[in-house]
């Protein structure tokens, strides 16, 4: 990670910092927040969920593979607006400036009630798997993973700096060892007793089960856009952040793609299917006893890159909404000696800790994914809204492919809380509700805050 001074400093291309939030992230801290946020959980857990959803290897892979265009698809997108507006808060600013303060405040709204869910999830993820490293019971599980949420926490309330170049270490850390378990699986697997061997074929496979498959993929590929929400700490940000969002996700979809292609060949779909812990049967396999160990050690330590980079991201969106009058000016406060957002992170933490108290991992992922479609598809749409509406905005980054690139991943967002509504009703309407929940709130706070809020 590169050392940049305390100091404000001017940023090519963008105005000048505020002093309260310096500039100190380089593009490779970048970068590893977008890998880190991405690779977490995910990949070790989804495989078994996508599975069971289709049956059959091909559908498996496709989905992958349609996951990884859908993502693209947003990152080439968000990298336009994210190189305009490079503040603090990320998809909160594009949203304000595209929607106005209604849709932003409702984008927070979501962040602080839901997207607190992700951090417990992984959280939750971290536990199990250093459960099969340290005896743990059920109980010891749900306090590891509110201590690790509770230190990660501590590190990004002192710097900023030290939490991304934690994150450094732990990205090049965990893309290793996957790329080397990979490479394990394809020298040493045995096609003949894989997936591969017995193929299904696609016309067995539902669209409900396929959009669903979609969606629990989309749990995986989660967290290219969380890495704007530190835009307003990012040097060169016009530079840095395509450059991170676009990279950073082209490099996880290639590894998804092989990781996937490696469990396949390894192991049988049905066994997939009934396997929480794909990595870890696979490695089994490959190396015996000594693979459940390995894998255990590499999802720990995954995870806890993964939940670094949230705790490091997401709080930079409390802190543009009080900042803007829309949430408690407190959480507006930066630490006079360690420049940080530091009650912006508390609250963070403290929400995922109660979360991870009552609510499962699947209840946990379910309620996450689909409250975050929404602002998914409203964050891209933005370029296509402030094509229109400021075309005179400096662009230093334009979308390839406009403007079927940003189409296609809105497009995909409603088609999947369209599928989303019809396999799952009642989740969908809960999460719907959530977020409608916070209009009122909105109007309540403009009306108690009128003289602060943006007009």
């Amino acid at each position: 990670m590169s050392s940049v001074p305390d100091a404000p400093d001017m940023v090519r291309g963008t105005p000048e910092s505020d002093g309260r939030l310096p500039r100190r992230l380089g593009g490779w801290s970048t970068a590893a927040v977008t890998v880190g946020i991405m690779i977490g959980s995910g990949i070790f857990r989804v495989p078994a969920a996508v599975a069971a959803h289709t049956g059959s290897p091909t559908a498996m892979l496709l989905i992958w593979m349609v996951g990884g265009i859908v993502a693209m698809c947003g990152a080439l997108a968000l990298a336009e607006v994210a190189a305009m507006f490079p503040k603090a808060g990320g998809m909160y600013v594009y949203l304000r400036e595209a929607y106005g303060p209604l849709t932003a405040f409702l984008f927070g709204w979501v962040y602080l009630v839901i997207i607190p869910t992700g951090a417990g999830a992984i959280a939750l993820v971290f536990a199990e798997y250093l459960g099969r490293l340290v005896p743990l019971t059920p109980g010891h599980v749900r306090l590891v993973a509110i201590a690790v949420i509770v230190l990660l926490a501590g590190v990004q309330y002192r710097s900023v700096r030290v939490g991304a170049a934690l994150q450094n270490v732990s990205t090049i850390a965990k893309v290793g060892a996957i790329l080397g378990l990979t490479t394990a699986a394809f020298v040493l697997g045995e096609p003949d007793t894989g997936a591969w061997a017995g193929a299904v074929s696609l016309q067995t496979v539902s669209w409900g089960g396929l959009g669903l498959g979609v969606v629990t993929v989309l749990w995986a590929y989660n967290g290219w856009q969380d890495v704007t929400c530190l835009s307003g700490e990012v040097r060169d940000p016009a530079r840095a952040l395509p450059r991170a969002l676009v990279g950073g996700t082209l490099a996880v979809v290639a590894i998804y793609l092989a990781a996937n292609a490696a469990y396949l060949l390894v192991l049988p779909i049905d066994v997939m299917a009934t396997s929480p812990l794909v990595a870890s049967d696979v490695a089994v396999r490959l190396v015996g006893p000594l693979g459940s160990a390995l894998v255990a050690a590499l999802v720990s330590v995954s995870t806890f890159g993964s939940l670094n980079a949230v705790l490091m991201a997401v709080p930079r969106v409390f802190w543009a909404m009080a900042d803007d009058g829309l949430f408690f000016r407190r959480v507006a406060a930066v630490h006079p000696r360690y420049r940080t957002p530091h009650v912006a992170i508390v609250a963070l933490a403290s929400l995922s800790v109660v979360y991870i108290l009552f609510r499962s991992f699947e209840q946990l992922i379910e309620a996450f994914i689909l409250a975050s479609l929404p602002f998914w598809a409203l964050s891209v749409g933005s370029v296509l809204i402030l094509r229109r509406t400021r075309p005179d905005l400096p662009r230093v980054y334009r979308t390839p492919g406009y403007p079927l690139v940003p189409l296609l991943f809105v497009l995909a967002m409603l088609a999947l809380l369209m599928n989303s509504f019809r396999e799952h009703p009642a989740a969908s309407l809960g999460s719907i509700g959530a977020v409608m929940a916070g209009v009122p709130l909105y109007y309540g706070w403009r009306y108690l805050g009128r003289d602060r809020a943006p007009r």
